[in-house]
């Protein structure tokens, strides 16, 4: 099977919609990320929930999906393991939902917030910053703090995965009230499959 993803563009996801093509636009980024900008009639199925019920999500999407997340990572993710379940017509978006809104694309605005790749970008660079300046002022082995860092930034590179983000995306700012819950989520969703 394969699970390479079949990318499409923001103007081809645009053209798709204004057609009034039959499709489901998942958005599988935390639901404070979404809650911030999201693709107008997207839904929001976090990347961990997808993951947990992929085999029950799949079963339930009869039509073509276009996943999307911030950068393309999370949902390229989510076409992986929804093709291990079965699911093969799944999309990934070129840029998420930045290069949707960037675009001209119908998206919804709301509470702001940082992204959670901007948010690890300044963690990181706030420790790498602090191992050095420690290490000059206090004691030499808190340098260390900066090659840790520099260690788990270079794996998170390799292997396409980010401990800090889904550290990050655990803190009580980028929570909502509204995370979604499996019973939401396919309460929500199209009629489909069964």
């Amino acid at each position: 099977m394969n699970t390479n993803p079949q990318n499409t563009s923001p103007e081809e996801l645009k053209d798709w919609i204004a057609s009034g093509a039959q499709i489901v636009v998942l958005d599988v980024r935390s639901a404070a990320e979404f809650e911030t900008l999201h693709i107008k009639g997207s839904y929001n199925v976090p990347l961990p929930l997808l993951a947990e019920h992929t085999e029950e999500l799949a079963s339930k999407l009869d039509t073509k999906v276009v996943l999307v997340c911030q950068s393309g990572v999370r949902a390229t993710e989510a076409k992986t393991k929804l093709a291990s379940a079965g699911f093969s017509e799944a999309h990934v978006l070129d840029g998420g939902v930045p290069a949707y809104h960037q675009a001209g694309g119908e998206t919804i605005e709301g509470s702001k917030r940082w992204a959670l790749e901007r948010q690890v970008r300044m963690v990181a660079g706030s420790l790498v910053v602090a191992g050095l300046a420690g290490g000059k002022f206090l004691s030499p082995q808190l340098r260390t703090v900066a090659g840790v860092i520099g260690a788990g930034l270079t794996f998170s590179a390799a292997t396409n995965t980010c401990a800090m983000g889904k550290a990050l995306s655990m803190m009580p700012w980028n929570k909502t009230g509204n995370d979604p819950t499996r019973e939401s989520v396919i309460a929500q969703l199209p009629v489909g499959r069964s």
